[in-house]
């Protein structure tokens, strides 16, 4: 049976859909952990859009398995310019070392909360709104409505920016776009760029009996480690900040290290990774040339005065911008209509919506869940939230509605 079969009936008690329901349980039960292909998923939403006449373009990874997925409900007149996009990802964090006290990718409800890994972050979202296409293509639409679907955003949103560089091959130009991560169904405006880089620093091996002879890689990388932290304890001092944030200023910090090779020799390599999260206004590229240039021009030539074949190389990993809604923007102001929230809400956290809105494609953050389920273990969505997730966008689709519209314009008497 398809999960398009006609529109099903809605849970009386929370007015939310069966059919939402059957589409959420479908997409967790098929394990899309990132650094694992996710195109099983992919190719179950193209060929269920398939049986409702929409045709959905795959843009593949380079590596076998792996797509973004974008399609679009063409408005009444055959029109597939502007709209409305629909984004999600479709991967999800490991499970693995946490303790789940259900299997992650088989859903359960308890207690009016649906459990399982993708639940909240965020398949329930897309579950949602590929749950209410046969009431889009019952509908007259005046404009279209995009579906965004994307890879690998759990890696520093590795996926999407290819999806989105086709678009605009195509000239594809939606006037908005929604990225329905989990907010608690509060729009949120902006958010911080995320970057991440490794670092590899190349000393010179030496018995540890003989140390004047080498370069020790580890104690060269932690005083460049130190320096990343004065840099993060410079920008929390001294801004700039915006209290809107729940974390006003620029963060850096580094997470994984490794190097060395035996207690008794002098480490001939260190890799390092580490991230720095801007605010908006701070340009990413300046905080990572404060980085290099310091790694450059004082810790190098250091190196280099013990060793001439010292060095010092960076290796970008991930660059997502960050996103600063205009208020004025018609996204910004649909979204608040349909919430009633006005609530100026900015979060530390990162999302697509900053790449679509790079490439001029105004964007807001608006979804089901709440980010403090996500990534951990027994991450569950609400009954509740999922419904206000399907009513919000049943409201969409009804200020999408021409014939809504043209009644409208009747009633006011317009020409």
């Amino acid at each position: 049976m398809s999960v398009y079969e006609a529109e099903a009936p809605v849970v009386a008690a929370t007015g939310l859909s069966q059919s939402v329901v059957d589409w959420v349980h479908q997409l967790v039960s098929i394990d899309t952990t990132s650094h694992l292909p996710n195109l099983g998923l992919i190719e179950t939403v193209r060929d269920a859009l398939a049986r409702e006449g929409i045709d959905a373009t795959l843009i593949r990874d380079r590596r076998e398995g792996w797509a973004n997925l974008f399609a679009t409900v063409p408005a009444h007149d055959g029109s597939t310019d502007g709209g409305i996009v629909l984004s999600g990802h479709t991967d999800v964090v490991p499970v693995a070392g946490q303790d789940w006290e259900s299997d992650p990718f088989r859903p359960q409800w308890r207690d009016d909360r649906l459990y399982g890994r993708g639940t909240c972050d965020m398949k329930g979202f897309i579950g949602t709104a590929l749950a209410l296409v046969p009431r889009m293509r019952a509908t007259k639409l005046a404009k279209p409505i995009h579906f965004a679907l994307s890879y690998d955003e759990e890696l520093g949103c590795v996926g999407a920016p290819s999806m989105i560089a086709e678009l605009g091959k195509r000239g594809v130009r939606p006037s908005g776009c929604i990225v329905g991560e989990p907010t608690g169904m509060r729009p949120v405006i902006a958010h911080k760029g995320i970057h991440t880089y490794q670092c590899c620093v190349r000393g010179h091996a030496a018995h540890s009996s003989l140390t004047p002879k080498g370069v020790n890689a580890i104690e060269y990388a932690a005083r460049l480690i130190c320096h990343i932290r004065d840099i993060a304890d410079q920008f929390r001092a001294q801004g700039p900040f915006d209290d809107l944030f729940d974390v006003p200023f620029t963060t850096a910090q580094t997470s994984l290290i490794e190097g060395g090779n035996a207690i008794n020799t002098v480490p001939a390599e260190c890799r390092f990774s580490f991230e720095f999260r801007n605010l908006p206004q701070v340009e990413p590229a300046a905080v990572f040339a404060r980085i290099e240039s310091w790694a450059r021009n004082t810790l190098l030539p250091q190196m280099r005065s013990e060793h001439p074949s010292a060095d010092i190389e960076f290796r970008q990993l991930s660059s997502s911008p960050g996103l600063d809604a205009a208020e004025e923007a018609a996204i910004t102001q649909l979204v608040r209509a349909l919430t009633g929230d006005r609530e100026r809400r900015k979060v530390a956290y990162g999302t697509e919506a900053g790449l679509f809105a790079q490439v001029g494609i105004p964007t807001v953050v608006c979804g089901p869940g709440h980010i403090e389920q996500a990534h951990r273990a027994n991450e569950y969505v609400s009954r509740e939230q999922l419904a206000s997730g399907e009513q919000f966008l049943r409201r969409l689709i009804r200020g999408l509605d021409a014939e809504v519209g043209e009644t409208h314009a009747q009633a006011r008497g317009d020409r």
